[in-house]
């Protein structure tokens, strides 16, 4: 039983630590300027602008896929 515990013991602090290493890279990517930004309702402004073109072909390719059938219970 010992054993139980501490493998979701062992779960909780990996899952813990992965949102922390993500949590840290959305940080690092905003400035205070955007911050500020997002608190006043304001969208960000972004060097990049988001290529809908491209948005568009992976969603194609997304539902292209085949799909394994689920197997009968």
């Amino acid at each position: 039983m010992n054993w139980i515990f501490l493998m979701g013991a062992a779960l909780v602090t990996a899952g813990w630590l992965a949102y922390r290493r993500r949590l840290s890279g959305v940080r690092a990517r905003l400035t205070d300027e955007d911050m500020r930004a997002i608190e006043r309702g304001e969208p960000i402004d972004r060097d990049e602008p988001l290529d809908l073109d491209e948005a568009a072909e992976e969603e194609d390719r997304f539902w292209d896929e085949t799909w394994d059938e689920p197997e009968p219970f």
